[in-house]
């Protein structure tokens, strides 16, 4: 996988998904979830955002202590 798909994946939207979310009247996330099997770009848009949106970044902390605070 490349390393930087995501900056590839959004280079021309330029928060077209969002905008199509505003104009429903829903936050990003309840259209994306409306929207995720729909084909065509609003779908494709859907499906990027809900992963988007479910990456998370670790903090500087625990990429510094990666075991720490976790039970075994």
């Amino acid at each position: 996988m490349a390393k930087k798909w995501i900056q590839g994946a959004t280079e021309h939207a330029h928060g077209q998904f969002r905008r199509k979310a505003e104009a429903a009247g829903e936050s990003t996330r309840e259209f994306a979830e409306e929207h995720k099997g729909d084909k065509g770009k609003t779908g494709a848009q859907a499906r990027l955002a809900l992963t988007l949106m479910g990456t998370h970044h670790k903090s500087p902390a625990e990429k510094l202590y990666p075991n720490q605070g976790k039970k075994k």
